[in-house]
């Protein structure tokens, strides 16, 4: 009985001592993740220890923290960056690390494709060259986009987002133009009267048949 006690006691002392110094082993590291060439953040990096499925990944800035242990080999992988490693250091001080981690980008060139809707050039211009429209579409087309109706179009369209926003700037202008002051007023004003005798001697207000 007393060996099966000393037994059991042995393996709780020894599962304490390998639990402590696995304890002493654990750092909480931290870090961001940039670009090699701007120092911009990389958002979404993958960080994972090699060989096991622990690991994190960072957040919009580049931010990431989790739990390592000394001499863990950290993969840093991002899409259109290129993999890199890092080797978490064994003689630390304390529990603590923090890094910045330097990523560079990698450029994958693909080779050009050219689609054509038939299966060779030449067939393609085959039948280009053979295209025979009707008379009657190409009339259609040419009245469709006849300059009258292009413009009868465009001065029944209703004013879209930019040009509202552009006549309220207008409107608020005019009036910041005139602040503080009385607006002109035509009814005294000379040059204006000059205007409308000559028009009314050259009969421009007569009724024109």
């Amino acid at each position: 009985m007393k060996k099966i006690y000393f037994l059991v006691l042995a393996c709780f002392t020894l599962n304490a001592i390998w639990a402590q110094e696995e304890g002493e082993n654990l750092i909480q590291f931290s870090g961001v993740v940039v670009t090699m060439d701007s120092l911009s953040p990389v958002p979404f990096a993958t960080i994972m220890v090699k060989n096991t499925s622990r690991g994190t990944t960072s957040d919009y800035y580049g931010y990431f923290s989790f739990v390592a242990q000394a001499n863990d080999t950290l993969i840093f992988s991002s899409i259109g960056f290129k993999d890199s490693d890092f080797v978490v250091p064994d003689d630390l001080e304390g529990n603590r690390y923090s890094l910045i981690h330097s990523m560079l980008q990698d450029t994958v060139e693909l080779e050009e494709v050219e689609i054509y809707p038939w299966p060779t050039p030449a067939q393609f211009k085959e039948a280009f060259l053979a295209l025979d429209l009707p008379d009657d579409n190409l009339e259609i087309m040419r009245r469709n986009l006849s300059a009258d109706l292009m413009a009868e179009k465009a001065a029944l369209m209703p004013m879209n987002g930019s040009l509202n926003f552009k006549f309220q700037n207008q409107q608020r202008a005019n009036q910041l133009y005139f602040t503080g002051q009385y607006r002109p007023n035509n009814l005294l004003n000379p040059i204006a009267w000059a205007q409308f005798i000559q028009a009314w001697k050259r009969g421009d207000f007569k009724k024109k048949d």
